[in-house]
């Protein structure tokens, strides 16, 4: 590569994640860390209140399995949740992939974090020969007809949400980077705040009261900030009442 003066710096010309190619052939290159921590967020905030926990199963970049007539073709979404079926393989088991032949319950929303490598295929523009598999899109749409798809731009910060219409996926107008889904009495949205000491915009989910939902690590500092101020006002009712605390 030819040298510049000034030199320039290593993050503008060294390879990244998108350029190195894994071991497989066919893989464009390593998921990256926003790909990582982006599903665990989606994770940990989607609670339904129309479905148990033991009846929603969440994966991300989980082989998915969708065609008896071709056992051996599959997607990998980078998250999708299924709602009324049992969240463990046969109840019992954590599962090696998601084979929905044998399941029998489809997805009822994926989402896809565009990359350079896959946009094209995540957004249904790429074309294939009739003798290969169908695209992500094609899957999604006629194959296993998920009834929501969304797409997240994380250079962009841009939600697109696509939702089945007569057996194609027609792309939902948003006013505002939100969209509500009834069946599920969720919303998703992007969200700007800190999550695993990064500080950006993120996608998750929301509540019926437009309140975003709380990780775990987010309901247990609410736990502890509501039992100091209850400590506080009791300090202050029997300071008030002429009796020194013992706070030992």
């Amino acid at each position: 590569m030819y040298q510049t003066d000034p030199p320039l710096p290593p993050k503008d010309i060294l390879p990244t994640m998108y350029d190195l190619k894994s071991e497989d052939p066919e893989e464009p290159g390593l998921p990256d860390q926003f790909h990582l921590l982006q599903p665990r967020l989606l994770d940990e905030t989607f609670r339904s209140p129309n479905y148990p926990s033991d009846q929603v199963f969440t994966a991300s970049d989980l082989i998915l399995y969708y065609d008896l007539r071709h056992p051996l073709w599959y997607k990998r979404p980078d998250w999708f949740a299924v709602v009324g079926g049992s969240r463990l393989y046969e109840q019992r088991d954590l599962r090696l992939s998601y084979v929905v032949w044998q399941e029998g319950v489809n997805p009822f929303i994926v989402i896809e974090l565009l990359s350079p490598g896959t946009e094209k295929e995540d957004l249904g523009q790429t074309l294939r020969d009739i003798e290969q598999p169908p695209t992500k899109w094609e899957v999604y749409e006629r194959v296993l007809r998920i009834p929501y798809y969304a797409i997240f731009d994380r250079y962009k910060y841009e939600l697109k949400i696509f939702k089945l219409n007569g057996g194609r996926y027609t792309e939902v107008a948003l006013t505002e980077p939100r969209f509500w889904i009834t069946e599920l009495e969720l919303g998703l949205g992007v969200w700007q705040g800190r999550y695993q000491d990064a500080e950006q915009p993120w996608l998750r989910w929301y509540d019926g009261t437009g309140n975003w939902v709380l990780t775990p690590s987010e309901q247990e500092k609410q736990r502890a900030e509501q039992e100091k101020q209850r400590t506080e006002r009791l300090i202050a009712q029997l300071r008030s009442l002429g009796v020194e605390p013992n706070l030992d």
